[in-house]
């Protein structure tokens, strides 16, 4: 029950930072900006040439960087993933500990933190196992559900699928619904890139897509606010390759030690 619970968290966080991309990137309303304002080649296009323009940057990307947050949920990813299910870096669930993660092929190591162990661990046993298992990865492959469960945001192939939307429509089509609205807003900087926002409303929620205006027209960031809740996802270090080094033996155990401790304090 642990293990699929800590995997139910980490997919919804990437599902919530999907679902933002799909839903500004399939509204249809759109408006144009009339002068260039420091947009760039980005001026004489529609909000919702612009979103389509980010979206098929993202689909053709082979790698990047995603971080996400919400306030809704304590999970955090900071990845950098590819299309071959690779990736590096690390998920954080705020008091409930942090895990580093490296995934090459179907091989999973993961390094948690001493409060993992402590909330994944009553009392002593979870002081022990983050006494014994400090700076230690745990390795096994995606034949270990909870591997399989932690490593599955790694899928940027999934990502990608997913941010298409389930009904996308093609650009210029008219929306049934009369709440929403697409628009462009100033530009910005966002972590030293110049985006310029893209604005939908509907149905009483904020999202807002920010495109890089120089070069490639990727989506750097994404943001949603709905009834108190907001969430945020970062895209960066597009097409940079991931990291093909992994943890040496000296720094690893085998995942078994990890089940044989649940099976243990399930035990008592």
């Amino acid at each position: 029950m642990i293990s699929r619970r800590r995997a139910a968290t980490t997919t919804a966080a990437l599902t919530c930072g999907v679902a933002l991309l799909a839903g500004v990137a399939s509204t249809a309303a759109a408006s144009a900006g009339s002068s260039d304002g420091g947009e760039g080649d980005l001026a004489d296009k529609s909000a919702q040439q612009i979103s389509d323009d980010a979206l098929q940057q993202l689909l053709a990307a082979q790698s990047l960087r995603l971080r996400t947050e919400t306030s809704a949920d304590p999970t955090k990813l900071d990845l950098t993933l590819d299309r071959a299910g690779n990736c590096t870096g690390a998920i954080s669930k705020g008091e409930y500990g942090r895990v580093e993660l490296v995934k090459r092929g179907d091989e999973v190591w993961m390094k948690p933190d001493a409060a993992f162990w402590k909330g994944l661990l009553p009392g002593k046993k979870g002081d022990d196992a983050a006494a014994k298992y400090r700076d230690t990865f745990l390795h096994g492959t995606t034949k270990n559900s909870f591997l399989r469960g932690v490593s599955a945001a790694c899928d940027l192939k999934a990502f990608q699928k997913a941010a298409t939307g389930p009904e996308r429509r093609p650009s210029g089509t008219p929306s049934p619904s009369h709440s929403v609205s697409l628009t462009k807003g100033r530009p910005t900087t966002q972590e030293g890139t110049r985006v310029l926002p893209v604005v939908k409303k509907a149905r009483g929620a904020v999202e807002t897509l920010y495109v890089a205006i120089d070069g490639k027209h990727y989506p750097r960031k994404l943001t949603a606010a709905v009834d108190h809740q907001t969430g945020t996802i970062l895209l960066s270090n597009y097409d940079t390759p991931v990291s093909t080094k992994t943890p040496a033996p000296d720094e690893t155990a085998d995942i078994s030690a990890l089940d044989d401790l649940l099976k243990g304090s399930q035990g008592t």
